[in-house]
């Protein structure tokens, strides 16, 4: 038997690795039109911003270390062409020497990923997906003493771009299509981020978009000229989809290649895996595009056992869990963000909270947002995002595994996590998402969020700042009445015998104050989030081009 694979890197070298492994007769040939087939090509940035040294590190296999460990044929830069299905062959190019020929499949992988094109203009473009694209950077840093860069997309390939250009001495702009930074994320999560980026130095333009370029200059929609040496394109990806399409293989929705939960494409002895492909939605079990590594290598795997007769079982729908970092900061996400439940119409509920990473008393605990989404009907965890430093990480990964197991957001108080001062808290961050869920699932207390507070304060609600004197002179909310937490009890009748929306700094104070106030008989809901939410939600809310969650 002959299995062809199209494509490298992680979604094909799964596949190939894990085909021998299980099958030592089957010829096994990969055809990967790039000059590598295995590469780190997440570890790209950061080979550009220096903290990965050797170039040579990023390289992971070899052709030649293949075939000597596996037993793998691989041809780099050779460029399959076309699929004919019914003769179960494939046309392939050698870049090379231009010279054509015909190879016979028994099965065939496509991997060929997703791609990018950089746009052509008078200032050197590049993307950032490529060993390549790395060294047509490199050259430009090299040659310049103090270079200019513009960064196009601020997803997660342009924060990792602009965070290892500033640490190779390059002045960056950043410009972003979209109102905010990290489009995934609900406004008030993105706000830290930009504030970052800009405290950093870099010059951030949401609501913007390239629209020309001269010798050494770029030029925005916003009407100004940026001097640059260098263009990153960032601004996202699209399957490559072509190939398959050309052979008459079913595409799906989203423009990438449909596949079953065994990999397989719609024609026979052909299976799809990596960026190019269509993944089923946790949330709503739909057809999405999820470019991500560990799905790729997953799904890599997944196709090896089915060619070999190996049942695993069918493909877990994808989360999108994701995580990165810029410029000391943290950034996790999981399912779906509260802007989209809402465009879909789909009811939600959300809570913020403002944990620290361990407990406080121990040197070094770093402050994280924490949000979560779920659904009000079952208490079934529809999505997260953190921001924050240290401690993100494993509390995206618990909500992650939650949400696979199927836990509810309620049973996350009863999860017991580890704990040492210097790792964690007695109540850990991912405890404290589940005691609120919980609260406000059992009626305990009422929230709204900081989008609606607006709407509350038109219908006749008065806010209440039980913050200290201090915390409120140093940033309040206009309007909101100063009653501290704990002079409440003997104060409460001051209070207008209207409905009350109570806020703290965080939530925590405000929940302890909803309690209160409702046993006195007031009609109270606490702000969600606190102060920190609010203010940064209202921060995003100033750029014009913004939107709240709801809109």
């Amino acid at each position: 038997m002959r299995t062809i694979i199209v494509g490298g890197v992680a979604g094909g070298m799964s596949a190939a690795t894990r085909l021998r492994r299980l099958d030592e007769d089957r010829e096994i040939v990969v055809f990967e039109r790039g000059s590598h087939v295995s590469f780190a090509n997440c570890g790209l940035p950061y080979y550009v911003g220096g903290a990965i040294a050797e170039r040579s590190s990023l390289l992971l296999q070899t052709p030649e270390a293949l075939t000597a460990r596996f037993r793998i044929t691989v041809a780099v830069r050779h460029e399959v062409v076309a699929i004919d299905p019914v003769a179960h062959t494939v046309d392939v190019v050698d870049l090379d020497s231009g010279v054509s020929r015909t190879e016979h499949y028994d099965d065939l992988v496509l991997a060929m990923g997703a791609s990018a094109e950089p746009r052509h203009g008078a200032v050197p473009n590049t993307t950032l997906r490529s060993l390549d694209d790395v060294d047509r950077i490199m050259s430009v840093l090299a040659d310049v003493d103090e270079p200019r860069a513009v960064v196009v997309g601020a997803g997660f390939i342009g924060l990792e771009a602009v965070e290892n250009l500033l640490a190779r001495g390059a002045h960056v702009t950043l410009v972003q299509r979209g109102p905010q930074v990290l489009s995934p994320l609900d406004p008030e999560m993105a706000a830290p981020v930009r504030r970052v980026l800009e405290h950093a130095g870099v010059d951030v333009r949401c609501g913007t978009t390239v629209v020309g370029s001269g010798p050494g200059v770029v030029r925005l929609s916003d009407g100004t000229e940026v001097s640059a040496d260098l263009v990153v394109q960032a601004s996202g990806v699209a399957p490559e989809s072509g190939l398959a399409r050309a052979a008459g293989l079913a595409i799906g929705p989203t423009g990438g290649i449909a596949v079953d939960r065994r990999q397989r494409t719609s024609v026979a002895s052909v299976w799809a895996v990596g960026d190019g492909v269509e993944k089923i939605d946790r949330i709503d079990a739909e057809p999405t595009l999820v470019t991500m590594a560990g799905l790729a290598n997953r799904h890599g795997r997944a196709a090896a056992d089915d060619i070999a007769g190996h049942d695993a079982g069918e493909a877990a729908p994808a989360s999108g869990t994701s995580i990165v970092g810029v410029l000391g900061v943290t950034i996790g996400l999981i399912g779906w963000s509260e802007r989209r439940l809402a465009a879909a119409g789909r009811a939600h509920r959300v809570i913020h909270t403002h944990p620290f990473s361990h407990a406080t008393y121990y040197p070094g605990a770093e402050q994280m947002a924490m949000k979560l989404l779920v659904d009000p009907n079952d208490d079934r965890i529809l999505g997260a995002q953190i921001v924050g430093g240290d401690g993100v990480d494993k509390r995206l990964d618990v909500i992650a595994v939650a949400m696979a197991a199927g836990l509810t957001a309620s049973s996350l108080s009863n999860l017991e996590l580890a704990y040492a001062p210097q790792y964690g808290s007695a109540k850990d961050p991912i405890n404290l998402l589940g005691n609120v869920a919980e609260n406000i699932a059992r009626g305990i207390d009422r929230s709204i969020q900081w989008h609606e507070l607006s709407d509350y304060r038109a219908a006749g609600a008065v806010v209440v700042d039980v913050r200290s004197a201090a915390e409120h002179a140093a940033g309040s909310i206009p309007g909101a009445v100063l009653m501290p937490l704990d002079e409440l009890r003997a104060r409460h009748r001051e209070l207008p015998n209207a409905p009350l929306v109570v806020h703290c700094q965080v939530g925590q104070r405000g929940h302890t104050a909803v309690r209160l106030l409702t046993q006195l008989g007031h009609d109270v809901r606490n702000l969600d989030g606190g102060w920190l939410t609010w203010s940064a939600g209202t921060s995003a809310s100033q750029n014009p081009s913004a939107q709240a969650p709801h809109a």
